[in-house]
């Protein structure tokens, strides 16, 4: 139960034909629609070089994504970008035509209209189609799984969008609003994950969260390091993790970094698909309790899948008390160090890399991985502070420490 358990990369590879959705021209795309946002800016990289230094690496990376656009995490990208890819299908044009000015126009009031946009969420994904929904005058439709955090729930109903929290967990709540967007006239589901059937969207959602690898990579070159050696990423469907992956492979075709992929333990379906060795995608039932809840996924993006077991490395499932160690290390850093606010789906990498450094216990995994003084290790921190209460709980209180026995 309070084990970090991991496997090694031993599946069969694929002819990798989905790798070409996150090729630097895809991923161009995203990026060029992204900056047409008035509200849009690069997020930070944190170089915690007190941090490498106390954890013997040579150089430690977190991407801050509680900066993005003013929504505190990273999903608005994946979300915002398919619908505007959505549109421009609609339309007849390339997403090159389809800016933040024309899709806020009331030329595109008058040429396209309006329709609604169905999603199932944790609170990231959800915020950030409704956003997006609202700045282009858009209907957004937002169901929530059992459990979901109140916080979150108000977030999304400010932005303007019909907002619900079911009984169900995430995966039956991605059926459900399949199902009433297939009632609804001018309707389309926004998900980022992917099954027979529904490929196109998820895989534009993935070309979104492309800007933020791309960005990290330019980082890099500004800081001076030609690339990261090693990339820790975390999944819930595997989306975010596919995306990174897939563009780091294309940048670096030749010596890629190796790529970490971390899921928390009540939602591991890569961990155990991985394990199973048999090259399908296993799911995870059940409640998926987890304070991580935007990776609290148990059914992988078939299409990420593909890229997933072609690329990674390591696959690694995590307990709770690992993203809660990273977020209070990120909150009080190494002195000199940047201060990263970081929520508890968006620690969980930091944590892994801390924890594997410091305790032996994981020396294997430290060994296998290939980490050591001159390693350059890149985090992705997803979310910042995006529920305030049990963000407070963890930092503050010291709630899910290890081996914890509150599981409040």
């Amino acid at each position: 139960m309070f084990d970090i358990k991991w496997t090694a990369n031993r599946l069969e590879k694929t002819a990798d034909a989905n790798l070409q959705i996150m090729s630097l021209e895809n991923v161009g795309k995203a990026r060029a629609f992204h900056r047409s946002f008035p509200q849009y800016a690069m997020t930070p990289l944190a170089k915690l070089k007190g941090m490498a230094r106390t954890l013997g690496l040579g150089g430690v990376y977190v991407k801050d994504e509680s900066y993005r656009f003013g929504l505190n995490a990273f999903k608005v990208l994946g979300g915002s970008f398919a619908m505007a890819r959505y549109i421009a299908d609609e339309l007849g044009r390339d997403v090159s035509e389809v800016d933040y000015l024309y899709l806020t126009s009331q030329k595109l009031w008058e040429e396209f209209g309006q329709a609604t946009f169905f999603t199932a969420t944790d609170g990231n994904h959800g915020r950030g189609v409704a956003w997006a929904a609202n700045k282009l005058r858009q209907q957004a439709v937002v169901l929530m799984p059992k459990g979901s955090s109140e916080a979150r729930f108000r977030a999304i109903a400010a932005e303007g969008a019909r907002v619900s929290i079911e009984e169900v967990n995430y995966d039956e709540c991605v059926r459900m609003a399949a199902a009433q967007s297939a009632a609804t006239p001018r309707s389309v589901v926004v998900q980022d994950t992917a099954w027979p059937g529904y490929e196109k969207i998820p895989s534009w959602i993935m070309q979104g969260y492309g800007t933020m690898a791309a960005e990290a990579a330019e980082q890099f070159d500004l800081y001076g390091v030609e690339k990261p050696t090693h990339i820790i990423v975390q999944a819930g469907v595997g989306s975010l993790a596919g995306a990174v992956e897939g563009y780091f492979a294309n940048l670096f075709p030749d010596a890629p970094p190796k790529m970490v992929v971390v899921e928390a333990s009540a939602a591991n379906c890569l961990y155990r698909s991985a394990l199973a060795g048999d090259g399908s995608a296993h799911a995870v039932t059940g409640d998926l309790s987890t304070i991580m809840a935007g990776l609290a996924c148990g059914e992988a993006n078939t299409i990420s899948w593909d890229i997933l077991r072609n690329h990674t490395s390591v696959f690694v499932s995590c307990p709770d008390w690992v993203t809660a160690k990273g977020m209070r290390m990120l909150g009080v850093p190494v002195k000199g160090d940047p201060t990263v606010i970081s929520g508890e789906s968006g620690a969980v990498g930091f944590g892994l890399l801390a924890t594997v450094m410091e305790n032996d216990d994981y020396r294997d995994l430290r060994e296998a991985i290939g980490l050591d003084e001159h390693s350059q290790v890149l985090c992705f921190s997803t979310e910042g502070n995006t529920d305030s209460g049990r963000y407070r709980r963890v930092v503050w209180d010291g709630a899910y420490h290890y081996p914890y026995l509150d599981e409040a």
